[in-house]
């Protein structure tokens, strides 16, 4: 029986593969692993993609939003707004610094961060807004950006899930004080292996970030340390791989989107709820999610079909036992629980056919009749 994978990275890999074997192998045979030209060139043409002056490798995505924090001078005390309706990391960033993560609910359609709930979460120790791009999905950007500059706060986007989404024709990761990227290996643009990027028009930022990257180091001299930094430096193979691989991004968001609208074409009149896409956006979707009832009877039905489904995410951030000293309960974040408990993806990558997709949603379609 044919699976149908989430995403289908050796396909991926396959349609790149001379340009990503040639790029490994040059790196290899220069033996220059750590900084240097392969980063930088990359940092430019990712910079110049995004609409920023500026853009710095990283070790991951998490590392991007803590040295985030760092730069911005965010640490014990303060209080940074976010959602509970995403990665753990985005919180856990928060906390590495010594800050602490205050939620707000999500828009009960698009999911993401409710502008409209933000002024109530705000107090004196408020130093930031940490808006997720969920999916892929743009936030509602202009009001948080309004709230920002009204109450004097740093707005660091956390585009994780997003490459290359627009809002307003303008891509997410230029808006804020900084834009946060993650390219670990199943996202849109994706490693091998684990990495991120760090966006950002300020220059001081750029400074203070290139600095707290690598250990503090004086660009001038290596053995000189300026200030208490970290190991977070993008490698310079996986610039490569991730410079060969931004060539083809903008057909790609193409191909997803495009197949993300088969998909809600598919979806309509249906039990199952499509994903919404907001006018006035252009989502790049690191997944395809639909909202179901009775989510553990659909997905193991569709894995009896070889049909890979996922949970993105299923506990909402205020519930998880690791963060139960923020002295959240059961009940504060209605929207975000309710979708935590409803939402699965779907198999959602350029090489899907309309085919494989018209066979995904008959099995779908079918589970969720009998279920109702």
């Amino acid at each position: 029986m044919k699976s149908y994978p989430l995403v289908d990275l050796r396909q991926e890999y396959l349609s790149q593969k001379k340009e990503i074997d040639m790029a490994i192998a040059r790196i290899l045979n220069k033996a220059s692993f750590f900084l240097g030209e392969e980063l930088e060139k990359f940092e430019k043409e990712f910079a110049r993609f995004i609409g920023t002056k500026h853009a710095l490798g990283v070790a991951s995505g998490t590392a991007s939003i803590k040295l985030s924090l760092q730069a911005l001078g965010i640490g014990r005390g303060d209080e940074v707004i976010t959602t509970p309706l995403t990665f753990i990391a985005t919180a856990e960033a928060i906390i590495a610094v010594g800050a602490k993560p205050v939620f707000v609910d999500v828009d009960g359609e698009t999911l993401n961060i409710d502008p409209n709930k933000i002024g109530k979460a705000i107090s004196n120790e408020t130093k930031a807004i940490i808006p997720v791009h969920l999916y892929g999905i743009p936030c509602d950007i202009d009001p948080i950006l309004a709230i920002a500059k009204k109450n004097k706060l740093y707005v660091i986007e956390d585009c994780a899930q997003a490459h290359g989404s627009t809002y307003k024709g303008k891509k997410v990761g230029s808006f804020g004080d900084t834009g946060c990227f993650s390219f670990y290996a199943a996202k849109l643009l994706g490693a091998y292996g684990d990495a991120g990027a760090i966006t950002t028009s300020n220059k001081e930022l750029y400074k203070k970030i290139s600095l707290l990257r690598n250990h503090g180091r004086s660009a001038a001299n290596k053995n000189l340390h300026l200030v208490i930094g970290n190991t977070s430096v993008l490698d310079s193979l996986q610039a490569a791989i991730l410079a060969v691989k931004l060539r083809r991004i903008k057909e790609n968001i193409k191909k997803r989107l495009s197949r993300a609208l088969y998909y809600n074409k598919l979806l309509s009149g249906t039990e199952v709820e499509p994903m919404i896409l907001p006018s006035g956006t252009l989502p790049s979707l690191y997944v395809y999610v639909i909202r179901v009832k009775k989510r553990a009877a659909l997905k193991n039905y569709l894995a009896k079909k070889k049909i890979s489904a996922g949970i993105h995410f299923p506990i909402s951030l205020h519930l998880q036992p690791s963060l139960k000293s923020l002295g959240y309960k059961k009940g504060d974040f209605p929207f975000s629980e309710k979708a935590a408990k409803e939402v699965l993806s779907l198999p959602l990558h350029q090489f899907l056919t309309k085919r494989n997709q018209e066979y995904i949603v008959s099995k779908l379609t079918y589970a969720a009749n009998l279920n109702k």
